[in-house]
């Protein structure tokens, strides 16, 4: 069985979890202290979550490499499409950017957020980072427009992961996002699947 160590409500997690959901694949989910302890450290050296376990010695920290993997390992699924299928592409590249373009930048900013001193809160580099996450914010509702998801008619693994990336922009940080990525990720929100990955954190 899959286990997938987070923290409590972790997104990237979540979003491996929510994976887990619609593919049908059991797992288990083991919640990891903040900060995370020595035994945790020892299973995956850089202390971050989530951190995947499948049977085999497969241990893997990353979480769009765990969807990935999931996807390959276990599909086919319809949220990876096959290589002839035009929309892989689009998959690939918004499932990447999710993480890269919107989920890491935010990582800085929640610092700031939560950590920093209060001289520090609102420095020039926040002002920049948070730019530069707007920006790509505003790209990923172009790419959605008017359509239902990230990569076209269908549902996909990009949809799970820049709608956490959103989630994180939109929730700690209080950001606003535009109309249509406000009723995107309500959409995706009353998924069935998701609710049982939240229930399950």
């Amino acid at each position: 069985m899959l286990t997938i160590r987070n923290f409590a409500r972790g997104a990237r997690g979540v979003r491996v979890c929510w994976q887990c959901e619609e593919m049908g694949l059991p797992y288990r989910m083991v919640k990891v202290p903040f900060p995370p302890g020595d035994a945790y450290r020892a299973l995956n050296p850089p202390g971050s979550v989530p951190f995947l376990e499948d049977e085999g010695g497969v241990a893997i920290n990353e979480s769009v490499a765990m969807m990935l993997y999931l996807a390959h390992q276990y599909g086919p699924t319809p949220l990876l499409p096959g290589k002839d299928n035009p929309s892989l592409a689009r998959v690939l590249q918004m499932t990447i950017f999710g993480e890269t373009a919107i989920g890491m930048g935010l990582n800085p900013l929640l610092e700031a957020h939560f950590v920093a001193p209060e001289a520090d809160k609102r420095n020039w580099s926040v002002g920049a980072q948070e730019a530069r996450v707007r920006k790509a914010v505003g790209y990923a509702a172009d790419i959605l427009g008017d359509g239902p998801f990230m990569a076209g008619d269908h549902f996909t693994l990009a949809d799970i992961s820049v709608s956490s990336a959103l989630g994180m922009w939109r929730g700690p940080l209080g950001q606003i996002l535009p109309d249509n990525l406000v009723a995107y990720r309500e959409r995706l929100g009353a998924r069935p699947a998701y609710q049982r990955a939240l229930d399950a954190q």
